[in-house]
């Protein structure tokens, strides 16, 4: 993770705006091999090329590596592999200041997103991780709760106005094949929040809601997801006054699209559903406690939504390959 370039884009806007597909090419090239050579550069350079001008990013930069460097060379000395020394430094853009913005304030300023935001997830979240301290057996799975507790939530909460995982899994997959030829020189992250919406959904529907519901069937009990074998509370979910009240928001007799309406503005910026403020907390104390141990990327399949349902396509993918 080298600057915040999208990996292509350069290519993609040369090819939109004329250039041979060789050219593209090297362009792209000259592109990447800038981000590694002069990182600091390159990215005060995307960011002048955004109009950018709250604080100077070069002297920004220049500080943070003077005040970073012994940090990471005592971190390379102590036995923490290098994939860590720069995994977890990237885990700021998980962080709850990463979060706080005037265009977040705006979102929430609709009472069913916030709603949704605070007891559709956030309190089930944390009212299966505090149920759960007793049985945890590993970091590991404080880290699974946390993740699972929230897309189980978020799957509920698309069930509620009739809609799963799958069926939103279709809708913007679908969707995303039209953007592209709307709008081919949009920007290279436009679809980023939308594929972590779709794994945390399709996530909370296949791995956890639709299995409970299948062992619920047929009888009078309650629906009683669980994670690891630990269980998770929607109750925070299934008692909150705006949640569970979508009449007071459009006519009420004909309330039944308020609840997935909220969740597709979420589907535009999840991250504090998915949760990353808790992941990145998480994974950086998970990745502590075995420094040596590269954990990024991944060499495990993480079930990709957005390669399940529609363009179904995982043989391709080259997570055993990652460097």
């Amino acid at each position: 993770m080298n600057t915040s370039y999208g990996v292509g884009e350069v290519f993609a806007q040369s090819v939109e705006g004329g250039a041979t597909l060789a050219a593209a090419v090297d362009l792209e090239i000259a592109q990447l091999k800038g981000i590694y050579e002069n990182p600091v550069e390159a990215q005060a350079k995307l960011m002048d090329s955004l109009g950018m001008d709250s604080f100077d990013p070069r002297k920004y930069m220049a500080e943070y590596r003077k005040k970073m460097e012994p940090v990471v060379k005592a971190a390379v000395g102590d036995g923490v592999h290098y994939a860590n020394a720069v995994t977890i430094p990237a885990y700021c853009v998980g962080d709850i200041a990463h979060h706080i913005a005037q265009s977040t304030f705006n979102m929430c300023k609709d009472d069913m997103v916030m709603g949704i935001i605070e007891g559709g997830v956030t309190q089930v979240v944390d009212t299966s991780l505090r149920a759960a301290i007793p049985k945890f057996k590993s970091p590991g799975q404080v880290l699974a709760l946390a993740t699972g507790s929230g897309a189980a939530a978020a799957e509920c909460l698309l069930e509620m106005d009739g809609f799963n995982g799958p069926s939103v899994v279709e809708f913007l997959t679908r969707r995303f094949h039209n953007y592209v030829q709307l709008y081919p020189t949009r920007g290279a992250a436009a679809e980023l929040h939308n594929c972590d919406f779709m794994d945390m959904v399709y996530r909370g529907w296949g791995g956890i809601i639709d299995r409970s519901r299948k062992v619920k069937a047929g009888t009078a009990a309650d629906l009683k997801p669980n994670v690891s074998g630990l269980a998770i509370d929607l109750g925070p979910l299934m008692t909150h006054d705006v949640i569970q009240n979508p009449q007071r928001y459009v006519y009420p007799a004909c309330a039944i699209t308020v609840r997935f309406a909220a969740m597709m503005s979420l589907a535009d910026y999840p991250c504090l559903l998915t949760s990353e403020p808790v992941t990145a907390t998480m994974m950086t104390n998970v990745i502590a406690l075995d420094k040596a141990t590269p954990a990024a990327p991944v060499r495990a399949c993480k079930n990709c939504a957005s390669a399940s349902v529609v363009d179904f396509r995982h043989q391709y993918c080259e997570y055993r390959e990652a460097v």
